[in-house]
């Protein structure tokens, strides 16, 4: 079975992972070796059954002398519903063992589809399915990939899948939590009761602790109950380590004052959300700009930990020390290559990170040779250079990279962004007004088909049809709590619900993102002895999900959606990797 993987997410794969999916390692018969061109020269001549045949003797041939890569095309390309079973079988665990060796999850997809149209002997079954469920894990599908791991679990018993398992829940919103309980099994619901436990818990890990007990008097022979998740027995060795009191360092006077106003207003909205469980707060001016006066006011106070300095200045000052007197989450990201200081976290919302994940999405939706729209500016060139590289890094190509004009029509930019050489995808960097006028232009030169890949700043954050129209088919990334629908599948589903509620209703809709921010910053703040003490700890926040690097600057991963009608939705087609939610 050959399929073509450009575009978003493919639809022949609706099928498969309704059903959900599953498998584990097997052994690919051997073929007694011989001349796998030949072989290859051979098909051209056969009939489709014998051709198939040929194919996957030369591709076993090739993968077993070393030409994986070679093995792996062949076997894309094998017509597999033309071989008889045991032979099918052989192929799906050729290419998904190729796939996964090789760094092609959609190769490993491509193998899976076998689960739903032939029935595979029990431990092929089982080898397929949770390749599978890894290769989903990696193009970012992660209900998906814990339905296929947890089915695999289901038959096994296997409690060593459990990190696997907890990594892609630990990514889910609530909405996909709630319709993994409705739709599965008591182990499943064991799984997702566990999840939601812990998000509830909100940091406070003594809470935690405390509920656990319960949940595993409930779920007695679950597998996470005879071996909690690597994750959440890490947890247990930071109780007594909560945060109780949280010192902010933010301006009240000065050029910052208005973005610091708004991340003030949405720390202190959440902070009376959850005053009863929640840490104590101290406010001190940062506006002088004196850090040791600022760190030495807040230790005498009892701050445990620091939110800010804003300013990046500051930022880049402290992320060349060796240590920052407290636990510290900055509210910018420096200007160094990489955060020096022991006890730093940098978190923001960066343009760059919605660029790099742009580059990313691209890339698995099957994109080669990209062109660049960027404002001819500062932030164009950072924002521009930040797609560029991550897109460069994965193996792409860059048909041209244009600066635009945002004062200017759009009409003459977009056409040398398109044209000579034509591109299989546009990224696009603008706000609203600008953004409009890209795709009826594209339109009027022919390239009205052309996928564009957009940051959040073309969304201005409420609903105009009317306006955003011609933006429709232009997918983007933006904060859940900006594209509830698209993210969540509603408004109910969103992370901290009530403090998005007082803020929704209060806040001007530019400052809204920054509010968010706030949220998640005082979020954040309360995990910092998390963040540092466990690798890969996430927190999925009204801003993202959130995670640290290797050098505590705080990544986001955030939501696609795509205008219909003027209006953001979904980007997944209903059904596809087990999404219901209609585009």
């Amino acid at each position: 079975m050959k399929i073509s993987f450009r575009g978003p997410l493919a639809a022949a794969l609706t099928a498969l992972l309704l059903a959900g999916c599953s498998f584990q390692p097997g052994i690919i018969e051997r073929q007694a070796d011989g001349d796998p061109q030949r072989l290859l020269q051979q098909a051209q001549q056969q009939a489709p059954g014998q051709a198939a045949l040929s194919r996957l003797k030369a591709a076993d041939i090739l993968a077993r002398q070393g030409n994986r890569t070679q093995a792996m095309e062949v076997a894309k390309e094998i017509d597999d519903s033309r071989l008889e079973r045991q032979a099918r079988t052989r192929w799906a665990l050729l290419l998904s063992q190729l796939g996964e060796t090789e760094g092609d999850p959609w190769a490993v997809i491509q193998a899976g589809q076998l689960l739903d149209e032939a029935d595979l002997p029990r431990e092929a079954s089982l080898t397929l399915r949770e390749r599978l469920g890894m290769a989903l894990a990696e193009v970012d599908e992660p209900r998906a990939a814990a339905r296929a791991l947890i089915r695999v679990q289901a038959e096994t018993e296997r409690d060593d899948l459990n990190d696997a398992i907890w990594a892609q829940l630990s990514r889910l919103d609530g909405g996909s939590l709630a319709t993994l309980r409705e739709e599965g099994d008591d182990l499943t619901r064991g799984w997702v009761a566990l999840a939601e436990l812990v998000r509830s818990s909100g940091g406070d890990i003594q809470r935690l602790f405390a509920r656990l007990d319960d949940w595993r008097e409930r779920h007695r022979g679950h597998p996470a109950a005879r071996r909690l998740p690597g994750e959440i027995t890490a947890l247990g060795e930071l109780r007594g380590q909560e945060v109780n009191h949280i010192a902010v360092f933010l301006p009240e006077s000065g050029p910052l004052s208005g973005i610091a106003g708004a991340i003030r207003e949405g720390i202190r909205a959440h902070h009376l959300e959850g005053v009863d469980s929640g840490a104590r707060l101290t406010f001190l001016d940062s506006s002088h700009g004196d850090l040791e006066a600022l760190y030495r006011e807040a230790t005498e106070r009892g701050a445990q930990v620091v939110v800010g300095p804003l300013d990046k200045d500051a930022v880049s000052e402290l992320e060349q020390r060796e240590r920052v007197p407290l636990p510290t989450l900055a509210l910018n990201y420096g200007r160094g290559e990489r955060n020096r200081a022991l006890g730093l976290f940098q978190y923001g919302l960066s343009a760059e990170d919605e660029a790099r994940q742009a580059a990313h999405r691209g890339w698995v939706d099957g994109h080669r040779l990209a062109s660049l729209l960027v404002p001819d500016n500062d932030w164009g060139r950072r924002v521009g250079e930040a797609f560029w590289n991550a897109w460069r890094d994965q193996g792409g190509e860059v048909a041209s990279a244009v600066r635009y004009n945002p004062e200017a029509s759009a009409t003459e930019s977009a056409r040398r962004a398109v044209t000579n050489p034509q591109p299989d995808m546009l990224f696009l960097l603008a706000l609203p007004e600008y953004a409009r006028q890209v795709p009826p232009t594209l339109d009027y030169y022919y390239s009205g088909d052309l996928p564009i890949y957009a940051t959040s700043h073309l969304f201005e954050g409420r609903l105009q049809p009317r306006l955003d129209h011609d933006l429709d088919d232009v997918l983007f990334v933006d904060i859940p709590w900006q594209i509830p629908d698209a993210a969540v599948g509603g408004v109910e589903a969103l992370p901290f619900l009530d403090s998005y509620r007082r803020l929704r209703e209060e806040s001007d809709p530019a400052l809204f993102r920054l509010m968010a921010m706030g949220v998640d910053a005082y979020e954040l703040a309360r995990r910092l002895p998390q963040l540092q003490a466990i690798s890969g700890s996430e927190l999925f926040g009204a801003t993202g999900t959130l995670s640290p690097g290797d050098d505590g600057r705080i990544q986001r991963r955030l939501p696609w959606a795509r205008f219909v009608n003027g209006v953001p939705q979904p980007v997944l087609i209903p059904g596809v990797f087990g999404d219901d939610r209609a585009p």
